[in-house]
């Protein structure tokens, strides 16, 4: 099977964008080019797109996925590292969820400041907004209160 990269990207239901993205941080392998220099990818490239896909799902980041697909390239490995790995994750996971907790109470705390429609300048939201202490309050961990 030999697939063009808008077609992978169709099987798949990953933009052509995110493929080259891949390719670039060296996810997916290099892929042969057709006569007129087309890339075309095969049923291996297809496979690891959708273990990476589905990896990305579960919110690892690029250097995980990358650790894994090393085990994944070589099936005689023993998987201990592979444990070590996920178990690292479910910990991140854990404490996003605490983080995450915290941004919903300090969102409900600064939705309470406001109970009816008022005029703008009276409006308890807007004004904890402008404070430094309001931002303080929900500057949270690695994730939250940063520049998006």
């Amino acid at each position: 099977m030999e697939l063009k990269i808008g077609e992978l990207a169709k099987r798949s239901g990953c933009l052509v964008e995110t493929i080259r993205f891949y390719e670039k941080e060296g996810l997916l392998p290099q892929t042969v080019r057709s006569r007129g220099n087309f890339r075309l990818y095969g049923e291996g490239h297809a496979e690891r797109l959708q273990f990476i896909r589905h990896c990305r799902s579960l919110d690892m980041t690029l250097d995980e996925i990358r650790d894994l697909l090393k085990f994944r390239d070589a099936p005689q490995d023993n998987c201990s590292e592979v444990n070590l790995l996920l178990d690292k994750h479910i910990g991140h996971v854990a404490d996003r969820i605490k983080e995450l907790k915290a941004l919903e109470k300090q969102l409900k705390n600064l939705r309470s400041l406001c109970q009816t429609s008022e005029a703008g300048k009276d409006c308890g939201i807007l004004q904890n907004l402008a404070t430094t202490e309001g931002f303080e309050a929900t500057n949270l961990g690695s994730h939250g209160g940063g520049c998006h």
